[in-house]
């Protein structure tokens, strides 16, 4: 079985910088192909008021900023997509709209939807131009749509759900997550969890060598560790110090326990960057930084179905 290094990334959440580093990572890295671990959409919408003709607003991290028409403006609304939201250009009359939460739910998903087309189409030219293998799936925190979004490409593929090959590997993605604090779009409970993922291994073949794409990290896997939270979701402390809890999925331990993939990647836990082992599955989650515009990632390297390295990157 020849030699293949992956690029994995996950948890962009609309960071345009991000994802454009994402999809120049596999060339740089001289990666053979890339892996996607879901959560690609953004969350707020930013109104770009024009309060005058050619003069705009924003109040972004509480600071307004007032920009003119142009490289001003540009700049303003890269800074706004850079930390992964959307930028709306309004009118005062449209932004007063916003405050009914229907008018503002629908602005966003027209705008997200607009940015994820546009991801798409991007993300085929690019990869495509590269010869560059590209598997990707959303993650919790994507509105359903995105999957048909994603589905659109002629050269990425939208894995969830499915089995892929890839270079002698057989790769099956799922991107939903247990549940949360934030009732995210996509979540189902552990016993759900596990009927989806019994669903997946039904359809692996026997004896090929496995990779799992799996949003959700396994419990008390040192990869899903994250701030412990009271019922009014305030973050518990001990002597002085945030206290952290494994915040994982069960099912999800237990599929690879059973399986024994070759590789198990994951993400959702932003915090939580460490690698792992759960009986000979390397178990890898490269965490996220999108709000800060870089890209956090991992390249692992397979040869003769077993990982023989991995190395985290940072850009």
């Amino acid at each position: 079985m020849a030699r293949l290094t992956l690029f994995f990334a996950s948890d962009i959440h609309g960071s345009e910088r991000v994802f454009r580093k994402f999809l120049s990572a596999a060339p740089f890295y001289r990666a053979d192909a890339v892996i996607f671990g879901g959560d690609i959409t953004g969350k707020i919408l930013v109104p770009v008021v024009e309060v005058v003709p050619g003069r705009f607003q924003a109040t972004l991290f509480g600071r307004l900023h007032e920009v003119e028409a142009g490289s001003g403006l540009d700049d303003l609304e890269d800074r706004i997509r850079t930390n992964g939201f959307y930028p709306y250009r309004t009118t005062p009359d449209g932004a007063a709209e916003l405050a009914d939460p229907k008018r503002l739910r629908d602005a966003f998903r027209q705008v997200m939807i607009e940015t994820a087309e546009r991801w798409v189409t991007l993300a085929d030219e690019r990869l495509r131009k590269a010869g560059i293998p590209a598997l990707m799936m959303p993650g919790n925190d994507d509105e359903p749509i995105v999957k048909s979004l994603l589905a659109q490409g002629d050269w990425i593929v939208d894995a969830e759900g499915r089995r892929v090959e890839l270079e002698g590997y057989q790769v099956v993605s799922y991107g939903y997550s247990t549940t949360t604090p934030w009732h995210s779009p996509r979540e189902v409970t552990e016993d759900g969890m596990a009927l989806a993922l019994d669903g997946l291994i039904a359809k692996l073949a026997p004896g090929q060598p496995t990779i799992f794409n799996l949003h959700d990290p396994p419990y008390g896997s040192g990869l899903d560790l994250a701030l412990k939270l009271t019922p009014e979701l305030r973050v518990e402390s001990g002597a002085g110090q945030p206290l952290v809890e494994p915040v994982g999925s069960t099912a999800v331990r237990a599929a690879i326990e059973r399986v024994q993939p070759v590789l198990s990647l994951h993400g959702h836990i932003h915090e939580s960057k460490a690698a792992s082992r759960i009986g000979s599955s390397v178990v890898i989650n490269p965490g996220s930084t999108y709000g800060e515009g870089t890209l956090q990632g991992v390249l692992v390297t397979l040869e003769n179905g077993q990982v023989k390295g991995h190395q985290f990157v940072s850009g």
